[in-house]
């Protein structure tokens, strides 16, 4: 099993602007999930790197149904209630993309000036396009990289994509698991210095972090979650 730890691991925020927020389903709760896992970062000293999809260009529109107007021709920055800000050098830098991917060149010029990273935690939009290929180039990667996705941090257009991403990502070597979850293996054990500032952190969050579970992973019988129709 690949290593899981802070010293080995890197935060990937994936395409979370604010153009996109009409069209994403649940998207504050991705803001959540996302703002509680920079509030992690920081505690265990992991570094994140964030993308943006095409801030300058239009191609996304139609797909969005978004009117092109003279004000919506750019897809813009990262919503501004991300944040990244309070990261200071713990944020490697924002890259903007045309690849689905967030493996560009930039990025992987970073990934490869550390070597000793062995997994990404990736969390943003869409699940079944930009994560998944991300997901998909980790793997691919001749180091032993381990993608790990944010189950309750993932989202997409249409919410019935959502499992379907997650469960191929399952297929293809990657973890799927909440976002409490990896917290706490990350955090590894009560007995580290940074536990009563993270058991703080757990504690803030709960209902949040319950509101967004409850909405992406609740009961398959419910006909409102996306995986009520999913093929699980």
């Amino acid at each position: 099993m690949a290593q899981f730890n802070p010293a080995s691991t890197l935060f990937f925020l994936c395409d979370l602007q604010t153009k996109f927020r009409p069209a994403i389903f649940a998207f504050d709760h991705v803001v959540n999930t996302t703002n509680k896992l920079l509030k992690l970062a920081k505690i265990l000293g992991i570094e994140v790197v964030a993308t943006t999809q095409n801030t300058r260009g239009a191609q996304f529109r139609q797909y969005l149904l978004i009117p092109l107007t003279p004000d919506t021709l750019a897809l813009g920055p990262i919503d501004p209630a991300i944040d990244l800000l309070s990261l200071g050098d713990l944020h490697l830098g924002t890259f903007d993309k045309t690849l689905f991917s967030m493996l560009t060149a930039d990025v992987k010029q970073l990934l490869d000036s550390r070597p000793h990273i062995r997994s990404v935690v990736l969390f943003g939009i869409e699940s079944h396009i930009c994560i998944t290929q991300t997901a998909l180039s980790l793997l691919a990667l001749p180091a032993r990289i381990k993608p790990y996705v944010v189950a309750d941090g993932v989202s997409s257009t249409n919410a019935h994509e959502i499992p379907l991403a997650l469960d191929r990502l399952r297929q293809e070597g990657a973890v799927v698991a909440t976002s409490e979850s990896l917290a706490f293996q990350l955090i590894g054990d009560a007995g580290r210095p940074e536990f009563k500032t993270f058991s703080a952190l757990v504690k803030q969050e709960k209902e949040r972090t319950t509101a967004a579970v409850n909405t992406f992973l609740g009961p398959k019988d419910d006909s409102t979650s996306p995986y009520a129709r999913s093929s699980m």
